[in-house]
């Protein structure tokens, strides 16, 4: 993806001799300006484009290459790094389970359109999000994009600092003792640059002494998909682990 700009971006600054055992390479956004200047399409020279690399798949042959992955530490400011940036979505192995809605009426609007929000805001609304979290207090609290406040982390033993990064969860549910941020995506998903749970979870772990709780969430065929995930070390980046899981079908 965006092979060529990138392909000038780490010529034009010498990137590819760069010691990523030693530490990561910052690269800024008047970098990345300067090299694709002169590229005509918007694709090939918009930053935020560029520096969108959410799967394993999605990163430039150049990053696949040397073992590396991208992450925002500012605004207008990146690390490349090298190592394991991202998490595979596991399978699921145990059987679908039927869920009964706790709604004593249908929703008509849930049968419109086929998007990840909408599957996502109908399984918090018949209670399944509840019900998997086994809490009946969670009330959805958290939408849009916000900026994370300064923190500093380890990621494959390098220690990055990161202030006022953009973040954006697809839903937040606040209850009685914890929050719960929840990263939705399409069906055929794989895998994920951990970045989409890690950054909002240490957000808002500076927010609230609550339990913060991270998930990632799919819609495959009215089949309601969950994944639960923890961080051993919360000042890890590299140590995500899975909690729990479950596949559902909704009645």
């Amino acid at each position: 993806m965006h092979d060529q700009s990138w392909q000038k971006i780490f010529y034009d600054n010498n990137i590819q001799s760069h010691n990523f055992d030693k530490n990561p390479y910052i690269l800024t956004s008047s970098d990345i300006k300067k090299s694709v200047q002169d590229f005509k399409n918007t694709s090939e020279k918009e930053v935020r484009i560029l520096c969108k690399q959410d799967s394993r798949e999605k990163r430039p042959e150049i990053f696949k290459k040397f073992g590396l992955f991208l992450l925002p530490i500012k605004n207008g400011k990146y690390a490349i790094i090298k190592g394991e940036g991202y998490l595979d979505i596991p399978l699921i192995e145990n059987e679908i389970k039927i869920y009964k809605s706790q709604l004593n009426f249908n929703l008509d609007s849930s049968k419109v359109g086929d998007s990840e929000m909408q599957h996502l805001d109908f399984a918090y609304a018949v209670s399944l999000i509840r019900t998997f979290l086994d809490d009946q207090t969670l009330v959805l609290t958290i939408r849009g994009r916000k900026y994370t406040p300064k923190f500093s982390f380890l990621v494959n033993n390098h220690e990055i600092e990161i202030s006022g990064v953009q973040t954006e969860v697809d839903a937040g549910y606040e209850g009685k003792d914890k929050i719960v941020l929840i990263e939705a995506k399409n069906k055929n998903t794989e895998n994920i640059i951990i970045r989409q749970l890690y950054y909002p979870y240490r957000q808002w772990q500076n927010y609230t002494k609550k339990q913060t709780v991270t998930m990632f969430f799919t819609n495959d065929k009215n089949t309601y998909s969950f994944w639960q995930y923890d961080f051993k070390n919360p000042s890890d980046y590299n140590s995500i682990y899975l909690v729990n899981c479950g596949k559902y079908k909704i009645i």
